[in-house]
């Protein structure tokens, strides 16, 4: 199974344009490539989507153990030509001291070759004792070549690859000179969705033919290829889905999309038909049994969404008369009353009987650890689980009398010890979940979606 792992030595080196650039050029030679990322991440998969042509899965320590992320890397990868997995920050950093979450622990973990991806604004000689320093800090993970990038001229280029070949046994694969045309423009968490942007595929092609023409794919491709054997795992391939009993609209358009592939699999897997709608512009609400509304930017839309009082309004309805509903972070944010930046206050759905103030930072962001209350409306196992929250947000005027589905035992949430509003058959929270064997999250919410539709008996309504 080739593959490799694109990291770098620190964060913004510009490791996702190169990933991206090599997902397209690669593909554009007919091979089929399975992009992956490293981390809790939404929007660099969603680019990764984009470059590649195939879904983009994230691997996670913190939400998946080992075995799990061995057995999603080898379901996904074994169908595919080659496996390229794009890390996060730098190659050895993370949140364990001894690097047990770090890049480095996921390359050693799925025998991945690393090319790294360096920074070269302001070194020369210097990127020599840099990349020697890589290597004998943890020996057994392999740099199996360098690329440069943000090189400043054709001389500049000499240097380096004069210094990486006279003063290490890594060999450059490839150079990427300073350029405008490579760049993605940002907001506040990372690069902007590539749903966002109607220019994405022009963005893709172009980044891909610079990469490409700076990138010896040649060499590139017989690096994946050194890669050894994969150990055998529990489950390599996903069983065929069930036949769907039940749908569930997704909220898929410009203001959300934040969904983990493999979640939308794991609905799949339990028995629903996926059905999407845009926030933006369907006036109703399509025919379904229960809704997921994701993260995104609800805010750089506020207008679209409040002229859009027809789906607005059928959605209150809907929810009022006990439609199941989960909603993540901006689906929170779009089920509450109002939301205020910049000084203006725009009404929403108004399910949820809070506001939602934008900040100039962030509220919360990073990992949370969740206990269920046992309040939530779905079937509940009273456990505990990693998630985690991206959000610049934070509620007001919250409804006294709303009951929340999780304490948070680190994190945010909604207010620094709950989160998971529970409103009649709504669970909304700021937390982001992922599906895996420690919180089957998908198929409990599919089975309540199940158990409504057939006219099962509801549990208490909460709030008004």
């Amino acid at each position: 199974m080739p593959r490799l792992m694109i990291s770098a030595t620190h964060k913004s080196s510009g490791k996702t344009v190169v990933s991206l650039g090599l997902c397209r050029a690669l593909a554009l030679r007919g091979l089929r490539v399975q992009p992956f990322k490293k981390g809790p991440d939404y929007i660099d998969p969603m680019w990764l989507t984009e470059a590649a042509g195939r879904p983009c899965h994230t691997l996670d320590f913190r939400t998946l153990g080992p075995e799990e992320i061995r057995a999603r890397f080898a379901r996904h990868a074994g169908t595919a030509d080659v496996a390229l997995v794009e890390g996060n920050k730098g190659l050895h950093d993370g949140q364990d001291l001894h690097g047990g979450d770090s890049n480095a622990a996921l390359a050693r973990l799925l025998g991945l070759p690393v090319v790294l991806v360096v920074d070269t604004e302001g070194i020369a000689r210097g990127i020599a004792p840099l990349i020697l320093g890589y290597q004998a800090f943890a020996p057994d993970v392999r740099i199996a070549g360098v690329i440069l990038n943000k090189v400043a001229s054709t001389r500049h280029e000499g240097r380096l690859r004069a210094a990486v070949e006279h003063y290490t046994s890594v060999p450059v694969i490839g150079a990427i000179g300073l350029q405008p045309a490579l760049a993605i423009t940002e907001r506040h968490l990372g690069l902007i969705p590539s749903h966002e942007l109607r220019e994405a595929e022009r963005i893709v092609a172009t980044i891909a033919a610079r990469i490409g023409a700076g990138v010896d794919l040649d060499r590139l491709s017989d690096v994946a290829a050194t890669a050894p054997p994969l150990p055998a795992v529990r489950a390599s391939a996903r069983a065929t889905p069930p036949r769907a009993d039940v749908r569930i609209g997704i909220a898929r358009d410009a203001a959300f999309g934040f969904y983990y592939a493999s979640d939308l699999d794991a609905f799949r897997d339990a028995g629903a038909e996926l059905v999407p709608f845009d926030t933006l512009r369907d006036a109703q609400l399509p025919d379904v049994d229960g809704l997921f509304i994701g993260g995104g930017f609800p805010e750089t839309h506020l207008d679209a969404l409040r002229d859009n009082r027809g789906l607005r309004g059928a959605l209150r309805t809907a929810i009022d008369a006990g439609l199941p509903v989960y909603a993540e972070c901006g689906g929170l944010m779009y089920l509450a009353r109002a939301i205020r930046w910049h000084g203006r206050r725009v009404e929403m759905v108004g399910a949820i009987p809070a506001e939602v103030v934008m900040n100039d930072r962030p509220a919360g962001h990073g990992y949370v650890r969740l206990r269920e209350t046992g309040k939530g409306p779905w079937p509940n196992e009273r456990t505990q689980f990693d998630a985690h929250e991206f959000h610049y947000s934070t509620l007001t005027d919250v409804d006294a009398g709303l009951e929340f589905a999780y304490d948070v035992l680190r994190g945010t949430g909604i207010d620094g010890h709950r989160d998971g509003i529970v409103y009649r058959n709504v669970l909304a929270s700021y937390a982001h979940l992922q599906d895996s064997p420690a919180n089957r999250w998908a198929r409990r919410f599919v089975g309540f979606v199940r158990r409504c539709a057939r006219g099962a008996p509801m549990p208490a309504a909460t709030g008004a």
